[in-house]
């Protein structure tokens, strides 16, 4: 039986140093603050929007919301993500995508400024994942991989990592930050030719494919720990599900993420962690 990699013993260890710094913070008159921006009144992002906002005052970070109409103009959007940028009392932004269709979201996404840009959707924050220079802060799901791997005591080091996924959001990132802890990454997707056999050879795998129990057990082989990303809902069984076939690998692997309770859980308490950092380095 494989060991559950639960994220809510992770969200507690991140909880406890966030809250030293904000305390320490808010001795010296810095009150760690998220902007949230939302366009309209898509349900994920009010969901999402409910659960960040109350992991931030769970913790101590203030939040304030910027709700603009489904209709707003390409020049209305951008001056808002302009006064976020100027706001010295807002430590990071938080920019719901994607945007209503008549928007350019590529021009939103390039005027925010990467000091704030906690989300890691910037050119600038993903080049600083990129070069290890620290600029900007990654994507929040693929430093939640990280962070989990770190908790349990996963050493990257020398090991063979797979990321199955290539997006912006999850996969390169993810794949970049594996190689700084020093293991050996390959980047597997739809073109990659017998994946199964690519992904049994790893020790580490994060799979971020897309598609709901896409992984099955033909892909894993025994010890590995297996970072499932993915989050579908499956109509059949009425609960979310991972891209991972869950029950097909728990047998065979040696440490998995659970769906859910796994990288979600961790996702928001990172994004609330690179607000406190954004604040600690605007002193």
């Amino acid at each position: 039986m494989a060991e559950l990699l639960k994220g809510a013993a992770v969200v507690a260890a991140l909880n406890e140093k966030m809250i030293a710094d904000i305390t320490e913070l808010k001795a010296k008159g810095v009150n760690p603050t998220l902007a949230i921006l939302r366009v309209g009144e898509r349900p994920d992002d009010i969901s999402y929007e409910k659960g960040a906002t109350k992991r931030a005052e769970t913790v101590g970070v203030d939040v304030k919301n910027v709700l603009l109409p489904n209709d707003v103009t390409q020049e209305e959007l951008i001056k808002n993500v302009e006064a976020l940028n100027n706001d010295a009392s807002v430590h990071g932004v938080l920019i719901f995508r994607p945007l209503p269709k008549h928007l350019d979201e590529e021009a939103v996404r390039q005027t925010l400024s990467p000091v704030k840009d906690i989300d890691g959707i910037t050119d600038g924050s993903l080049a600083g994942v990129f070069t290890g220079n620290n600029n900007g802060y990654p994507p929040c799901t693929a430093q939640a991989c990280m962070e989990i791997l770190d908790y349990y005591g996963v050493d990257c080091k020398g090991k063979r990592a797979v990321v199955v996924g290539r997006s912006l959001v999850v996969g390169k990132p993810a794949a970049m930050m594996l190689t700084a802890k020093h293991a050996t990454v390959t980047i597997c997707h739809t073109r990659t030719v017998d994946m199964p056999s690519v992904v049994k050879q790893a020790e580490i795998v994060v799979v971020a494919a897309g598609k709901m129990r896409a992984i099955t057990k033909d892909y894993f082989s025994d010890g590995q720990v297996v970072v499932d990303v993915g989050i579908n809902w499956d109509d059949a069984a009425n609960k979310l599900a991972g891209d991972v076939d869950f029950d097909a690998a728990e047998p065979i692997v040696g440490a998995i993420t659970p769906v859910p309770g796994g990288v979600g859980t961790v996702t928001t308490s990172v994004l609330i962690s690179h607000v406190v950092a954004a604040a600690k380095r605007a002193q």
